[in-house]
């Protein structure tokens, strides 16, 4: 029987540390606390700032509540000093509610500052102009358009280093979450929206990318991968990309927006109007436009399916349309 109680003490320890263990084989979890970009960088500040202040009420708590059982068990040589009239403490009662009111305060104060500085439609300072990325979340895949070089691509990203990329967002399909933890927290995409993300990578390398919402039966292959090259690595990608890829047709947009997987497509051009078509289809008669809203901000009632272009930017086409536009500012 001893020897049951004795094992029993040592099994919530070691489980505790198993799963820590187990945990610390959740890949994404350890990537956001290996940020490549500012933004990511100061996410991760913010978890350990906010972590280290919750610990400090927490881990008290925890140690006292183990030493109290420990303490306060009951034995046959029991000397403890018995007070059953005792009942307050004026002390006790300053100690452990100024602490927690104070530590609050603090944690609020620096989310609040955080949470503004890190806002996701904030721009990122910088003395580079920012290369605007339209990503489209399908079923069961990620396109994504570059409007200023006028080129496309499917799960897979190639961006200039210590460059703000300015991502616009929305989804042909149902509701996704795009993220890249490396570079910052994730934005979810939704049909008739059109959402605004500033990331940037400060070094080199291939960084992971993935949908983060369940969205279906292949929401797990919904990975892209993101390519952070040199200024003119980039440029020569392009360029290389508009020479030697095929074109992106409607018709073949229609066939990619189909639900099933897809592997790494390069398009040295799309339709014009791509993106504005995608984010107002759903919204036809509505003439909303949505918070954080880029290219997509404009709604057209009732508009055409965007003609495919060859070597254009992804300007909106106003000809295409046989309404009159109406323009509403984003709320």
């Amino acid at each position: 029987m001893r020897l049951t109680k004795k094992a029993a003490r040592f099994v919530a320890p070691l489980a505790f540390l198993l799963m820590l263990v187990l945990l610390s084989g959740c890949g994404e979890s350890m990537m956001v606390m290996d940020p490549k970009g500012p933004i990511a960088a100061g996410q991760r500040d913010l978890i350990i700032t906010a972590s280290i202040l919750c610990g400090i009420i927490l881990v008290p708590v925890l140690i006292l509540t183990a030493y109290i059982v420990w303490r306060y068990r009951d034995k046959p040589d029991n000397k403890a000093s018995y007070k059953p009239n005792w009942s307050h403490s004026t002390t006790m009662e300053i100690v452990w509610w100024s602490i927690p009111i104070i530590i609050i305060i603090a944690l609020a104060a620096v989310t609040a500052r955080d949470t503004y500085a890190l806002e996701p439609s904030k721009p990122i300072v910088s003395e580079k102009k920012p290369i605007t990325i339209q990503a489209t979340s399908l079923d069961w895949k990620w396109l994504f358009t570059y409007p200023d070089q006028g080129i496309a691509t499917v799960n897979y990203i190639a961006i200039p280093e210590d460059t703000p990329i300015k991502f616009e967002l929305t989804s042909d399909a149902p509701m996704n979450s795009f993220w890249i933890p490396q570079l910052g927290g994730q934005m979810y995409t939704m049909s008739g929206m059109a959402m605004t993300l500033f990331l940037q990578a400060d070094e080199q390398g291939d960084y992971f990318g993935t949908g983060a919402n369940f969205s279906g039966e292949h929401f797990a292959d919904m990975k892209f991968q993101v390519h952070a090259t040199s200024d003119e690595q980039f440029n020569n990608w392009v360029k290389d990309v508009k020479q030697t890829a095929t074109p992106l047709t409607m018709e073949g947009y229609n066939q990619l927006a189909l639900p099933g997987k897809a592997n790494k497509e390069l398009y040295s051009a799309f339709p014009d109007g791509l993106f504005n078509f995608i984010v107002t289809k759903y919204t036809a008669g509505s003439g909303h436009a949505h918070h954080g809203s880029g290219s997509g901000g404009e709604t057209t009632p009732k508009q055409e399916a965007p003609k495919s272009t060859e070597g254009k930017k992804t300007s909106m086409d106003h000809s295409s349309m046989k309404m009159d536009m109406t323009n509403h500012s984003g709320h």
